[in-house]
């Protein structure tokens, strides 16, 4: 079993994450609890919301070495990891020739990127494709370098987002005019899906041959450690589109790059509910992340319903502590499900709360 310096109780964990993964845990619950940070208080006075300048690395590590040694105590199912985060939308986006612009996101602690739409027309498709030469290939590869140098032996490095299928299709042109190519250019955007493919298997792959994680599995931003290479994908594009959409457009890429790796998981936001049984249905998926959206219940409070979607697959939520608490009381938490609770006043409150998840049976 891998150690963590930043997770002392990581031989328990894994364990416990494995049996919800691979679904054997069903009447068990799981839980992350987070408490006042620090360091994300002190990111907080020095970022404000929006655009920013390419961050130095060393501050980059710096602030997750920070932010997760102060989780160190907390006795619960987290896995301590690095996000990635500079290398969002913008790296896939660089590479094929976009301005990148980063941004600060006080909230999270992360800086984020992406670009502008890349092409004015289709007519400039033919000239893209990926350089694994490319500066920013080669700026990708330098910080998993320095970032898995600064983490070893202390925290992990957690999988970062897929920029596939039309998710890519976006940043060449444009959400609305990618709306609108389905159906009247649907030979350039099928002929972007391949790029799209192309060029995520290289950056994942990447990912995969420079990192490591613990007990041979992946760390995750969005589900805390999951056995095997596993990616993160989203079906964000067809949030706002029917199912037969998300069938004809986005099954078959998602499907391909679980397929190329050991899997993956989604996040869905509040406004692809709607999408919740197909998505269950795809091949390789091993879990998703439910967000949460102004105007929609929060996922938390109709889990019940949500489950009857998605049937046995793991989920994970955000749950408010009072609310958490509350339910835990009363015997109403669904089982399967990693409980992502906010608003805990401390660690020891967090730890006495976590003796109960461990015992509770759904």
């Amino acid at each position: 079993m891998t150690t963590l310096a930043y997770k002392p109780t990581l031989d328990e964990v894994l364990p416990r994450l494995r049996l919800l993964y691979e679904r054997r845990a069903e009447d068990c619950i799981f839980a992350v609890m987070q408490t006042p940070s620090p360091a994300l208080v002190d990111f907080q006075s020095r970022y404000r919301e929006g655009y920013c300048e390419y961050p130095d690395l060393l501050e980059r590590i710096a602030f997750w070495d920070r932010f997760l040694t102060e989780r160190a105590s907390i006795e619960d199912d987290s896995v301590p990891s690095a996000y990635l985060s500079e290398l969002d939308q913008g790296l896939y986006g660089g590479l094929l020739g976009g301005g990148v612009q980063f941004m600060a996101h006080p909230e999270s602690g992360w800086i984020s990127s992406m670009v502008k739409p890349i092409l004015s027309d289709w007519s400039g498709l033919d000239r893209l494709r990926f350089d694994p030469g490319h500066p920013w290939f080669r700026r990708y590869l330098d910080q998993l370098d320095v970032f898995s140098r600064a983490a070893a032996g202390k925290f992990g490095l957690s999988h970062f987002i897929c920029i596939n299928g039309l998710n890519l299709v976006f940043e060449l042109v444009g959400a609305t005019r990618t709306y609108l190519s389905l159906y009247d250019h649907p030979a350039e955007v099928r002929r972007a899906i391949e790029l799209a493919y192309e060029l995520n298997v290289a950056v994942q792959a990447a990912f995969f041959e420079r990192t490591a994680a613990p007990d041979g599995g992946t760390a995750s931003n969005m589900v805390q450690w999951i056995p095997g290479r596993v990616v993160s994908e989203s079906v964000d594009p067809f949030h706002m589109t029917s199912v037969q959409c998300l069938e004809e457009w986005g099954r078959g890429p998602v499907e391909r790059i679980f397929a190329r790796f050991d899997g993956g998981v989604l996040h869905v936001h509040a406004n692809g509910r709607h999408l919740l049984e197909t998505v269950a249905g795809f091949k390789g998926l091993k879990a998703v992340f439910l967000g949460d959206d102004r105007g929609f219940p929060k996922a938390f409070d109709v889990l019940d319903q949500l489950q009857e979607k998605t049937g046995g697959l793991p989920l994970v939520v955000d749950a408010g502590f009072e609310r958490f608490v509350d339910r835990l009381d009363r015997h109403k938490l669904p089982g399967g499900v990693l409980y992502r609770v906010g608003g805990v006043p401390d660690s020891d409150t967090a730890n006495r709360l976590m003796e109960r998840v461990r015992e509770y049976c759904a």
